[in-house]
């Protein structure tokens, strides 16, 4: 049966009218001078960390592979910068876990290294070893491996590629500048992975609050001689939080529901973030592997917002000295949106591939309500996106009762924080599910 195209979306569960501050939506990306060093984790990656390639005082230039695993689901680590490397020790990442990095002390060349060519793709499997060299995992906050999620198992028949660039969190507007500043290259990568994946139809979902990027991308889109049988449509999105959700996305655009505890790839979809697909394109055009960022830089405690491109391993610090520094002192610091983000400690930490934001709050905007008894309201079950009901999950957390958190189905949670926001109580419930989430994955231990 031939595909067909929605012409509006289609109706999902739940969610939440979230304002949007999308204040560096009109800001032109600017480009942070080279570091005077980075400091490059092993693992940027959902799965195995990579084992350091390099020790302290090799040179070595921008593009140069200076982690790896063996590992199927891992991503190689690249330099950011040239220099030499002063140290490779233990660093904490944003949730905790120490893990190895490499310590470059900048050289101020950025000279390139010989390793970066443009890799030769001429079959599907070669798309994917060029996948996995680049380094490149989920761009929009998920940080999965691309080269796992492109190399699609022989029993999965995929007809639909999703591009997402609905990007509803508050404050980020990152993929709103990649659709603006390089549409050249977003639609260039949607022609490469649907051609070398074979895909039917591409999908390319944008919400309906960003019209100039569903203008500048629709005139590209409509190109009769890149696209002749018109097989990549824009789709404007109601905008509404989460809308970038993988599996909200996926009945947005299709209609599909996605079972729980499976995959896009299990209803024929493929999902791309629209950053990860522009950098495809770069990436078989100049073979430089992931080794910069975009990231929105806002917050009510930033000087001057931006849009900033820095190499992954800056220091948080030296990306916000170049955005003028703190107005005032920050109470919150946040790696990611303020719905699903990253609390941090420290601004010592660095930026990473997965990055797509960095927002600092003075003590008015990040103090939180104090939470009060639960009134029944069911704000929390009729917003929950995964039809799950948070107030049992808090519950059941609480009295640590795995077998009833397992039965509610607490791990496809997707920690969205809708029933949080929605909730009149200020009922800490994220908190309370990411809880029940690692009682239930150490077998009821704390």
């Amino acid at each position: 049966m031939e595909l067909t195209f929605p012409e509006k979306p289609f109706r999902t569960h739940g969610g939440a009218a979230v304002p949007h501050h999308k204040n560096t939506a009109q800001m032109e990306s600017v480009i942070l001078p080279c570091p005077s060093q980075v400091t490059i984790p092993m693992q940027q990656h959902v799965g195995a960390p990579c084992k350091p390639l390099v020790k302290v005082g090799d040179l070595v230039q921008v593009g140069q592979k200076i982690g790896d695993s063996d590992a199927f689901v891992s991503a190689p680590i690249h330099a950011s910068i040239s220099g030499k490397v002063s140290a490779v020790t233990k660093v904490a990442l944003p949730g905790g876990q120490m893990v190895d990095a490499v310590v470059i002390e900048s050289d101020g060349q950025m000279t390139v290294s010989p390793e970066v060519k443009p890799p030769v793709v001429n079959s599907p499997e070669d798309f994917i070893r060029a996948v996995h060299e680049s380094g490149l995992v989920g761009l929009g906050g998920a940080g999965f491996p691309a080269h796992v999620k492109l190399n699609v198992p022989k029993d999965k028949h995929l007809d639909t590629l999703i591009v997402n660039a609905a990007e509803c969190e508050p404050y980020i507007t990152a993929d709103n500048r990649e659709a603006l500043e390089n549409s050249w290259a977003v639609l260039s990568g949607v022609y490469a992975v649907r051609d070398l994946l074979g895909l039917e139809r591409v999908i390319i979902a944008v919400e309906d609050n960003k019209p100039d990027v569903i203008e500048v991308l629709r005139k590209v889109a409509d190109n009769s001689k890149l696209d002749p049988e018109d097989r990549v449509r824009i789709l404007p999105l109601h905008a509404r939080y989460p809308q970038g959700a993988e599996k909200v996305l996926v009945q947005s655009c299709t209609n599909r529901v996605i079972p729980l505890g499976k995959l896009p790839a299990d209803v024929g979809c493929l999902v791309m973030n629209i950053t990860s697909v522009a950098f495809l394109a770069d990436y078989l055009k100049t073979g430089m592997p992931l080794v910069k960022k975009r990231v929105t830089v806002d917050g009510s405690a930033i000087a001057s917002p931006k849009n900033v491109i820095v190499p992954i391993g800056t220091k948080i610090a030296d990306v916000i000295a170049f955005c003028g520094g703190y107005s005032q002192p920050p109470a919150k610091l946040l790696m990611g949106g303020p719905m699903m983000g990253i609390a941090l400690t420290s601004d010592e930490l660095p930026i990473l591939k997965q990055n797509n934001g960095i927002l600092a709050f003075a003590e008015k905007d990040a103090a939180l309500p104090k939470p009060t008894a639960c009134i029944r309201c069911g704000r929390c079950v009729s917003g929950c996106p995964m039809n799950l009901v948070p107030t049992q999950l808090e519950k059941y957390a609480e009295l640590k009762d795995t077998d009833k958190l397992d039965q509610l189905g607490i791990l496809c949670c997707m920690e969205c924080g809708t029933c949080a926001y929605n909730c009149p109580a200020h009922r800490p419930l994220v908190h309370a599910i990411r809880m029940g989430k690692a009682l239930l994955r150490n077998g009821g231990k704390k």
